[in-house]
């Protein structure tokens, strides 16, 4: 007795140490992120902008709505929580593994024999026989080296990865919606300079054309003055018609048909932000596409340890009862049942080369959501440092952009108080007229840019998921 029991524990303990060989356990994958992000604005002792609700980074009422009415209605949206259900589905399927499988099934059988064969010879006639059956078949595998626990911890990675993917989608819409409201914003700032300008440009036809006729100025400068309004009028309608389409985009992203979309200013726009962007370990804290190409890297970890287990024997036990019997009237007497139970270890041979296959291509594809996890974090780095660079160089263009359409306005102020006086020429009317407009459009487009890095900086430090 004390053999067999020394015997089964020195079994066990060897069982063990193979399942440690069989599978290993995941460890995050070591990669050197950037530092400072190629910039000084590193925030050791602050929270990231990134932990802050997109609603408390964007305050504007009209786009909070958007936002708030695209997260519930959004195509794409919609479709990631599909996946997640279909991923937890799979996750749940994968901690069954540990569970025995039952079946029950009930057959009727008829037969009848053949009566030259040897049986029936020696029987001399035919035999017509029924068998009446209800059976339950159990079976279990044991979980010796690590092969259904790898399994359900795969599910269980491909589940988180579809859960992040959703948080990725999430943050870009987000993203999205942000950048399509502000440029309608910065449209309606330059479709407003614009109006200003035909305004302008009508009241300086009048005057010219009276000045023609006081011999102060040819037909020449009338014809040049007709033409820059005709070119506004038609600066208009290419702004309009870019509003329209604009508009379009937005209502796709919110996921209904094109329709008008209420808004406020581009001036009412308050996106103050400090952009503190934390210490790099936030941005994988953060970042869902990170984390999901994370995810995938365990996911193809835990592929492999199953690919490695299929190398080593399957025990599995399996059981069988129920009633049988050739009299249907008997069939529930306790004399018709029957019952037997079978342990078997099974070790692979003729399909060695198969496995070895199959577990070289699943090395291959944890090297591959390897270096698909690498690229992410590369990737995130990048966005970050475009985004913040973009944000700080826009903030100093503005003020730059701003001096330049004062000099501008101020120049045209006093070349038409010049030419009204036949001190200058039209010239020099005209050229002020059109670098004061190309000015101001320039204003709104920089603090549009300036907005959309804002946004940007925001969804690449993973905003948007809180």
């Amino acid at each position: 007795m004390k053999l067999i029991y020394r015997t089964a524990s020195l079994a066990l303990v060897a069982i063990t140490l193979q399942s440690c060989i069989a599978t290993k356990k995941y460890e995050r994958p070591e990669i050197t992120i950037e530092e400072n992000f190629r910039t000084e604005n590193i925030a050791t002792d602050s929270l990231s902008m990134a932990s802050l609700p997109w609603n408390e980074v964007f305050t504007d009422s009209k786009l909070q709505e958007y936002i708030t009415y695209g997260l519930d209605n959004n195509m794409d949206i919609r479709t990631a929580i599909q996946n997640i259900e279909a991923a937890e589905a799979y996750a749940t399927q994968g901690k069954m593994g540990y569970y025995p499988t039952l079946n029950i099934g009930a057959n009727y059988t008829h037969s009848v024999n053949s009566i030259n064969t040897q049986f029936g010879r020696i029987l001399g006639q035919r035999q017509r026989l029924d068998q009446f059956d209800i059976t339950a078949n159990l079976g279990w595998e044991a979980d010796i080296w690590g092969k259904i626990t790898s399994q359900k911890n795969a599910l269980k990675a491909s589940f988180l990865q579809s859960v992040t993917a959703h948080q990725a989608v999430k943050t870009q819409l987000i993203s999205s919606i942000a950048t399509s409201y502000y440029q309608l914003l910065a449209l309606d700032e330059q479709k407003k300079f614009t109006e200003e300008t035909i305004i302008n440009r009508t009241n300086s036809l009048a005057t010219n054309m009276a000045l023609k006729e006081a011999g102060v100025v040819t037909e020449v400068a009338v014809r040049q003055t007709e033409a820059q309004l005709i070119n506004a009028k038609g600066l208009l309608l290419d702004i309009e018609n870019n509003i329209k389409l604009q508009e379009n985009i937005l209502c796709l992203l919110l996921g209904d048909m094109p329709h008008a979309i209420e808004r406020s200013t581009l001036a009412e726009q308050n996106l103050s932000i400090d952009p503190k962007i934390g210490v790099p370990a936030q941005l994988l804290a953060n970042r869902p596409d990170v984390a999901a190409a994370e995810f995938a890297v365990m996911n193809a970890f835990e592929m492999t340890n199953v690919a490695r287990a299929a190398f080593y024997p399957t025990l599995r036990i399996t059981a069988a009862g129920g009633l049988q019997s050739v009299d249907a009237s008997k069939l529930f007497d306790p004399t018709s049942f029957f019952a037997n139970i079978v342990g078997g270890l099974a070790a692979p041979i003729f399909n060695r080369g198969q496995i070895r296959t199959d577990y070289k291509v699943s090395q291959t594809n944890q090297e591959k959501a390897l270096i698909n996890y690498q690229k992410a974090i590369y990737t995130a780095s990048k966005e970050v440092s475009d985004a913040l660079y973009t944000y700080e160089a826009m903030d100093k263009k503005i003020v730059l952009k701003e001096q330049e359409a004062a000099n501008y306005l101020k120049a045209v102020e006093y070349s038409t108080e010049l030419l009204n006086n036949g001190m200058a020429s039209y010239i020099e009317v005209l050229t002020a007229n059109e670098s004061a407009l190309n000015a101001q459009l320039s204003i709104a487009t920089t603090k549009y840019t300036k907005l959309a890095a804002a946004v940007q900086l925001y969804k690449a430090l993973g905003g948007g998921v809180q």
